[in-house]
């Protein structure tokens, strides 16, 4: 028996390739399929009392969800904030990007590493020192204060959905730089000299041809920071106050506080599903966009 199993072992290469995938495989089972399972029957069970739970299927935690305005607006500003935040952090990486790609010509990991240096130190951190930064008596309203531009504080710095979106773009702003990066680099650069040897402006030579052979690093970018930030909760809870909490503030109010398990498994999966939605859209969008510019 052993034997025949290791004839159709040394045969068989998908055996062979699966034997080598199968501790990342039993990984992703263990740390994302059985959660996902698990908080999708949740979803549709009933939380009777703060320690009761019925265990009968119903799909009215997600009929609730939707009849819950507060429930709607969460998600489409946590939608919104991700959106703007993925938006600058591409608009204000790639330029950088493009610059070390093209024009360093020495010590270009060294750019990326000087880059990447104040990411190194914890999330929190960050977030604390934002929060020092953009409160009432932080040092952006103390400075206009006493340089006398200001009489009173900016109030709309802290404790708002633009506190949400500035500490995340920071916070991310890394991981877009290197896929932006990678894709910028490996261009080859007789493409753009082809270009501007058939007149083409330099703009012309960006949008036609640097921009398109870029846009893998783009895509990994948008989906690299979106992803996470539509669904973090930290941020929001320490800078957003009440204009700037998120879903995720909601659903961890619900696992904590409120102690409705169910109808907080219901709000996540809903959030779940719409990432992946939007995901496909933007995929399917970026795909037919590279066709027709290349």
């Amino acid at each position: 028996m052993i034997k025949s199993w290791r004839k159709i072992y040394a045969k068989n290469d998908n055996i062979k390739a699966y034997t080598l995938l199968s501790p990342a495989l039993i990984l992703v089972i263990l740390a994302m399929v059985v959660p996902m399972v698990l908080m999708l029957s949740f979803s549709m069970f009933t939380q009777v009392s703060m320690m009761e739970i019925d265990y009968t299927f119903t799909f009215q935690r997600y009929i609730d969800f939707f009849q819950k305005n507060l429930l709607v607006t969460l998600l489409i500003k946590s939608i919104k904030i991700s959106f703007l935040v993925t938006l600058i952090t591409l608009i204000t990486a790639y330029p950088v990007c493009y610059y070390i790609a093209f024009y360093v010509k020495k010590n270009k990991m060294l750019w990326l590493v000087l880059l990447t240096l104040p990411f190194w130190t914890s999330y929190l951190l960050r977030v604390f020192s934002w929060k020092i930064i953009l409160g009432t008596k932080g040092v952006i309203n103390s400075s206009l204060i006493n340089a006398g531009i200001l009489n009173e504080p900016l109030t709309f710095l802290m404790y708002s959905e633009t506190a949400v979106v500035i500490t995340l773009t920071h916070a991310w702003a890394a991981f877009a730089l290197l896929p932006l990066y990678v894709s910028l680099d490996k261009i080859d650069f007789s493409f753009i000299e082809a270009g501007r040897d058939l007149g083409l402006s330099r703009f012309e030579v960006f949008w036609k041809i640097t921009f398109p052979l870029s846009l893998p690093g783009v895509i990994g970018a948008i989906l690299i920071i979106f992803i996470p930030t539509v669904g973090d909760y930290v941020t929001p809870a320490l800078l957003g106050g009440i204009e700037g909490r998120m879903l995720s503030n909601m659903i961890q109010a619900y696992f904590g506080k409120i102690n409705n398990i169910p109808m907080g498994a219901a709000s996540a999966t809903i959030m779940l599903t719409t990432v992946v939605l939007i995901t496909i859209i933007v995929s399917n969008v970026t795909k037919r966009l590279t066709q027709r510019l290349t």
